[in-house]
């Protein structure tokens, strides 16, 4: 028999797409964690704002959470749906709504891909910056949502800072134009970017303008092998004031091992502690300086071995060597850590972190990366063959409660660009105050009267 409630919807909106089949309810209500049994009460995939309107009325009206949905791509359970929500698929809303060349804005509905999105400012001869290895199924709602950073941070920033204006659908139906695409605007609140990394507690992203950027010159890409972190430390600090850094990414040789195991080529005869992939303006003057650069970093004992790529195909395939190790860690479905602490203090925190995990993980393989230049930091554990999963993620969370008091110390924070989800809520009181969060819920029951958004994520309600 139909759900009434979901009789009531469909009578309310009768073009409405409904999906109800077990694989549809599988699919749509899980992210990347697994960690969850997905278990929502069927999936909406609207067309049009106007429609997202009436679907968050009706759900004031029946009590059904909402869980916004976008590319699910997610490492902290913010999109999944595991007790009877509704998802709110935004698939199916992504168009390219216009272009401005004046204002060098590009409008689109917020489940376009983030792939889409880089084709699009392309056609008109500039970029949208932010980029990562999940662009061709990612939304840019949901990296809104999460406020993304990835790996051209240390050039262009996260997210947020190509946010030029937004349409939001709240809890209580309304729709809110916010930002409108101004440059300076000091009438008040700035509700866009509380929007930004709101993980959709607060409604949903249904609009967004972004602001683009001219093309990024020529670029070349090097490899360093390197013996320790300090020494990663003097070669970012020797490369920023010698190079244009367009990107700085580190990975340790247990993230080398899977990614060569999984395909890719083995960059150096010998193993090595750390490796870094730096992306650099080029040219002359660039090459001349990466060669310097390089030169004095081996003069110093920072560097062990080395190669600048000398075509685009070699760019790449360095490149992958760094974007494939998320790929080549999925089989073993690892408890992923995403945190991050200033830059300056990353010497300290890693040193406590790797003596913390080595002592509480000595029987698991714990594979880091990360972004330099922004402070972040990815852990990934994986899970020993033939280890139940209830478990292993049991050990991971009784760990990663110490980690958190180690972040707390070092002034860091448990969620660099994941966000909280459902994974990191028990942290997060680790980087947020008391008043903090009490600030936040008063938010959320302002935008949110009756708690439908994302219900259960970033914090319970109360």
């Amino acid at each position: 028999m139909t759900d009434p409630r979901l009789a009531a919807l469909s009578q309310l909106l009768p073009g409405l797409r409904l999906l109800t089949d077990p694989a549809d309810l599988e699919h749509y209500g899980r992210d990347w964690t697994r960690r969850w049994t997905p278990a929502p009460l069927a999936i909406a995939l609207p067309a049009a704002a106007d429609e997202v309107q009436a679907i968050v009325r009706w759900a004031r009206a029946t009590g059904v959470g909402i869980v916004p949905s976008g590319g699910r791509t997610g490492l902290s359970g913010g999109a999944v749906a595991a007790d009877g929500e509704l998802v709110l698929s935004l698939e199916r809303m992504n168009k390219v709504l216009g272009f401005d060349p004046v204002d060098r804005t590009l409008t689109v509905q917020a489940g376009i891909a983030l792939e889409a999105v880089h084709n699009a400012a392309r056609e008109h001869g500039l970029v949208y910056p932010v980029d990562f290895a999940a662009r061709g199924s990612c939304s840019i709602g949901g990296n809104i949502a999460t406020n993304a950073g990835g790996i051209r941070v240390i050039r262009y920033g996260n997210t947020r800072e190509w946010i030029a204006g937004l349409k939001i659908v709240t809890g209580t139906g309304e729709l809110l134009d916010v930002g409108r695409g101004l440059v300076k605007n000091s009438s008040g609140y700035d509700l866009r970017h509380l929007a930004v990394a709101s993980e959709g507690t607060l409604g949903v992203i249904v609009e967004a303008t972004l602001r683009l950027a001219d093309p990024p010159p020529p670029t070349s890409v090097m490899l360093l092998a390197l013996p320790d972190f300090e020494s990663l430390m003097r070669v970012f600090a020797t490369l920023r004031a010698k190079l244009r850094l367009e990107a700085f990414e580190f990975f340790t040789d247990r993230a080398l091992y899977h990614v060569v195991a999984h395909g890719a080529y083995r960059p150096f005869e010998e193993d090595h502690a750390y490796y870094v992939v730096a992306e650099f303006a080029a040219g002359e003057a660039g090459e001349a300086a990466a060669l310097d650069a390089f030169e004095s970093c081996v003069g110093e004992g920072w560097v062990l071995d080395g190669v600048i790529s000398q075509s685009d195909a070699q760019a790449a395939q360095l490149w992958r060597l760094r974007e494939g190790i998320t790929e080549s860690l999925a089989k073993y479905v690892p408890y992923k850590n995403d945190v991050s602490v200033r830059v300056s203090a990353m010497p300290a925190f890693l040193a406590d972190a790797q003596s913390l995990l080595a002592a509480q993980y000595p029987q698991f393989d714990v594979v880091w990366f990360g972004h330099i230049g922004d402070g972040n930091l990815h852990i990934n554990v994986l899970k020993p063959e033939g280890m139940d999963q209830a478990a292993f993620v049991a050990d991971c969370e009784r760990v990663t409660k110490l980690l958190a008091a180690a972040l707390q110390a070092h002034g860091g924070s448990i969620s660099a660009e994941h966000g909280i989800g459902l994974v990191k809520k028990p942290y997060l009181s680790s980087t947020r105050s008391a008043a903090e969060i009490d600030l936040m819920r008063g938010i959320k029951r302002v935008l949110d009267p009756d708690g439908v958004m994302n219900p259960g994520k970033l914090f319970d309600p109360t």
